[in-house]
């Protein structure tokens, strides 16, 4: 059996370690040739002492040297920084690699990657939020192919297997409504970080699971879709389906609707894109209908969760204006889970952001750059003035 190597970018999060678990049960199938992680060096070491890669990456470089005597005596070679991170994309070790992190951290990565020829099993949002039109340029003439490993866009694909696409009417996104789903938005003004982060389905790290709770999460997710699928941003929407059992659907031209179901947990789409579309066998559990009463679906209220419609505006005006959007929530989450700005100021620092930042049309990967610090230096004075 052809074995596939990966680099797993993000390895020690929730994505990341998920996807060691596929690759554990799966050893005459996958092999890791690297290994990369933000801050979490200790659990980067035991999982490079577990899985051996030939390189291991921290982007933190204060905890290099902690890495380095690690992992050298064992043979596995290291490296620090984001510089370091985004070279070994362009390495001839692997074949595919999983793009696990969070934020736009993970853009130059892929953007290697894509430039490089490896297959992207895609879980980082941000990639395509930010630079959507860049990467399907990108995608155009290289041999490299994206998979999703989000839920919600791996059932779309799985959706759209053997159909023509140009009989699909519209794609649904579904969201759970987060933890915030059955309360006032008076109940809004006060919440705090721990009660944005009881998700009720999914366990996700915490940037994630804020996301979650504003919406921003599912117009991240709408802004994807429209260049994964290539629908236009009319023709996809979100329901909310407390369940999280319908992970998302597509109505065709004659009216039909086909869903993917299964249970909240994310091994099933990662093992999906692992597989290059193919099914693979699972120890997972698995969805017995007979176990819910009731799958009940709802319009999201955009009135509550304004970040929602921030996915079509994104869309309409396109260019740098998603790269600033995600700037924006970027800096206003980070600053929500510091307790220095309310739950609500969230979507007011993007708003102030993007009033305060003009966009470019058609934007290169250095105007991205660009946008992407003068957005996020914009975020932060807004929330200092906010303080």
């Amino acid at each position: 059996m052809y074995k596939k190597n990966i680099a797993v970018i993000g390895s020690t999060g929730s994505i990341g370690t998920q996807t060691l678990d596929i690759v554990s049960e799966n050893p005459d199938r996958f092999g890791v040739s690297i290994l990369a992680a933000g801050s979490r060096v200790d659990e980067l070491i035991e999982q490079a002492k577990k899985h051996r890669p030939n390189l291991a990456v921290i982007a933190d470089e204060s905890k290099y040297s902690t890495l380095r005597n690690a992992l050298e005596p064992l043979g596995i070679e290291t490296a620090a920084g984001s510089k370091a991170l985004a070279e070994a994309m362009e390495r001839d070790d692997f074949s595919t690699v999983v793009t696990a992190t969070v934020g736009y951290s993970g853009l130059e990565p892929t953007i290697r990657a894509i430039r490089s020829g490896k297959d992207i099993a895609l879980a980082n949002k941000e990639t395509l939020v930010v630079a959507g039109e860049l990467i399907t340029r990108m995608l155009s003439t290289s041999t490299a192919t994206i998979l999703p490993v989000d839920s919600e866009h791996s059932a779309i694909y799985q959706c759209l297997v053997g159909e023509d696409p140009a009989t699909v009417d519209r794609l649904i996104i579904t969201a759970s409504g987060g933890p915030f789903r059955t309360r006032s938005a008076q109940e809004l003004l006060n919440v705090t970080v721990a009660d944005a982060l009881k998700h009720p389905n999914w366990n996700m790290g915490n940037k994630i699971t804020i996301d979650s709770a504003t919406m921003m999460n599912k117009a991240f997710e709408i802004i994807e879709a429209r260049w994964l699928f290539n629908i236009p941003g009319n023709r996809i929407e979100a329901v909310v389906h407390p369940q999280s059992i319908v992970h998302s659907m597509v109505q065709f031209c004659d009216g039909a609707v086909k869903a993917q179901l299964g249970v909240p947990d994310m091994h099933l789409p990662i093992r999906y894109a692992l597989g290059d579309a193919r099914r693979m066998e699972s120890p997972e559990r698995r969805l017995t209908l007979s176990d819910y009463a009731s799958l009940t679906f709802e319009k999201p209220d955009v009135e509550k969760f304004p970040c929602l419609n921030l996915a079509y505006r994104a869309l309409d005006e396109g260019g740098t204006t998603p790269c600033v959007i995600n700037a924006a929530n970027e800096i206003a989450v980070a600053a929500f889970l510091e307790g220095r700005i309310k739950f609500l100021d969230i979507y007011k620092v993007i708003e102030s952001t993007l009033a305060r930042t003009e966009s470019t049309k058609h934007p290169s990967y250095d105007d991205l750059v660009q946008t992407n610090t003068i957005a996020r230096t914009r975020a932060n004075e807004i929330i200092n003035s906010l303080n």
